[in-house]
């Protein structure tokens, strides 16, 4: 590794006694700020003042002073003499400061390169060459931490919509004869009514099936009186209830069940939905006159019936009529249950059921196994292919996940597979196109920020990072923060991250402690970082974190 006198500085500053065929340049003194340089945003900016002395510009001299990174040149600025032609920036007789300020791209070599600066000297501007040197290294190397992100994009599972347990209904419909209140036998005979008779049987020897309430309404046709109607559909609830307690009877059912009876009288509005939905001609021009005749519809229905034969043959028997409405709850399988069935027949599972079982493991394996059930069995549901991706990113394995992402993306191009895609995407090299993405999955999770907030390290946009990461303790947090100014909060973010004792988190608290100048911090850190990791003996010994200890003998005992 290449020496430099330089490491111990933080500013450099260097008297440049240039020894030329002539004296048209002398006592110069340069510093740089930083020293070592650094780099942000993919850039360095050189911020370079020299301090030319009485009488150190030769009234006659025009100088061009050319910076350099190693090979790479900075932009040029011209100075002259108070005599001389041209059109650089007049430095007296008295002398005079020059403040110095560029931007250049980074590059690879720059970490461990020389600041120099090229100097051309002529008498007047277009006069012929007579000084032609370069400085000694005024800044040595530059500091590139920012580029010790990690790649730790978070992705965003899509979610399950698992309820456990689930609230259902069963109904049957009783119907009666016109003014009649008593169940004829042929209606124990109907589907709906031997249906819920075998629905409680089943129940009943279920035990995931809980029966909480029957709801039984009594319903009459509107035609005759209002009041006689409103006892009339009254007994039919009572007498439909009495039906159902006797089968509870015959079932032998000997749990408390609330069966509650309600009236509810003549049901104009159900005469007029079943006739809106018939085929009767002019069913339009009867319910204009129903409408009309809201004050007495009961008689205007009966004058009706006797001119349209439709209504009394299928539209008022219909209306004669109990509801019964048995509630009940499905408890639903265990969890244990669920990821014994996940196993044995994943096909009878749902997809919220296969969802929510991902959740109840750890494994990675057995969630892609069960995401991946997902999309066979449910493949126009986003979900099971943005979950497969999310897995597989987890796994390390990047060109499958961004296929599934992409397969997910055609079923639903939502925020949270562009998040997904955006992870990749930005890991792949282009930030650029991940940002656009990622602003616009807006408000698909905290995800998203903090995915924003890694761009915004490597765009040098510090304070952003340290607000974007906020929800999470991670290494790329505490590398915002540090960057930012923020050592300390840098610190315990760090040590409330899962990263608090990996080579990369030890090696950043190495940083740390150069940047606070705690020896002690650095030093046992660092061995930590080695000893987790060995490539990390060969970075801190180019590290320009490191500039102030690299003649430390300490230090070299461990990096040497």
């Amino acid at each position: 590794m290449k020496t430099h006198k330089l490491l111990g500085l933080a500013a450099v500053a260097l008297s440049a006694g240039l020894v030329a065929s002539c004296d048209l340049l002398k006592d110069v003194e340069y510093s740089v700020e930083p020293c070592p340089m650094e780099m942000h945003g993919d850039s360095v900016e050189v911020t370079i003042t020299a301090k030319i002395g009485e009488k150190g510009m030769n009234k006659k001299a025009y100088v061009e002073f050319t910076p350099m990174i190693g090979d790479t040149k900075l932009k040029m600025v011209a100075y002259q003499g108070e005599k001389a032609t041209g059109n650089g920036k007049v430095i007296p007789a008295t002398g005079g400061t020059i403040t110095y300020t560029d931007k250049v791209a980074y590059a690879d070599a720059m970490e461990n390169t020389d600041l120099k600066i090229d100097i051309k000297g002529y008498k007047g501007e277009g006069g012929k060459m007579k000084l032609d040197e370069v400085t000694d290294p005024i800044c040595v190397g530059t500091i590139i931490t920012p580029f010790r992100i990690a790649n730790d994009d978070k992705v965003i599972l899509a979610t399950d919509e698992f309820v456990r347990p689930t609230n259902h209904d069963t109904a049957m419909v009783i119907n009666f004869q016109k003014d009649r209140d008593v169940i004829r036998t042929s209606e124990l005979k109907e589907d709906d009514y031997k249906g819920m008779v075998s629905f409680i049987d089943v129940a009943m020897n279920n035990p995931k099936l809980v029966m909480e309430s029957v709801q039984i309404d009594g319903h009459a046709s509107p035609e005759g009186e209002e009041e006689r109607n409103q006892g009339l559909s009254q007994r039919r609830a009572e007498n439909s209830k009495k039906q159902l307690e006797k089968e509870l009877k015959k079932l032998k059912y000997e749990e408390e069940m609330s069966i509650n009876t309600s009236a509810k009288g003549e049901d104009v509005q159900g005469f007029k939905d079943l006739v809106a939905a018939s085929d009767i001609q002019d069913k339009n021009e009867i319910l204009t006159m129903i409408n009309n005749y809201s004050d007495d519809v009961d008689k205007e229905i009966k004058n009706l019936s006797k001119t349209y034969k439709e209504l009394e043959k299928d539209i008022l028997p219909k209306l004669r009529r109990a509801r019964v409405t048995l509630s009940y709850k499905n408890l639903g399988l265990t969890d244990e249950e669920l990821v014994a069935v996940s196993k044995s027949n994943p096909d009878s599972l749902t997809m919220e059921e296969l969802l929510f079982t991902a959740t109840l493991t750890n494994d990675l394996g057995e969630k892609l196994r069960l995401y991946k059930e997902c999309e066979r069995q449910y493949p126009n549901d986003w979900r099971g292919p943005n979950n497969v991706g999310a897995i597989l990113y987890m796994q390390g394995n990047t060109n499958d996940a961004k296929a599934a992402f992409e397969r997910a993306a055609k079923l639903d191009e939502n925020g949270t597979v562009k998040n997904n895609i955006a992870a990749i995407t930005r890991q792949s090299g282009d930030r650029i196109a991940a940002k656009e993405l990622l602003e616009q999955a807006s408000g698909a999770g905290n995800e998203v920020n903090y995915n924003l907030g890694i761009i915004a390290i490597q765009d040098g946009n510090y304070g952003d990072a340290v607000s974007l990461t906020a929800d999470f303790d991670t290494y790329n947090r505490a590398l915002a923060q540090m960057l930012n100014g923020d050592t300390s909060g840098a610190l315990t973010t760090l040590d409330n991250s899962e990263d608090k004792e990996t080579a990369k988190g030890y090696y950043l608290k190495a940083i740390i402690g150069a940047r606070t100048n705690n020896q002690d911090m650095l030093i046992n850190n660092l061995k930590s970082a080695i000893a987790k990791d060995s490539k990390y003996k060969a970075e801190a010994a180019k590290d320009m974190e490191f500039h102030k200890w690299m003649e430390n003998d300490v230090f070299k005992g461990i990096v040497g």
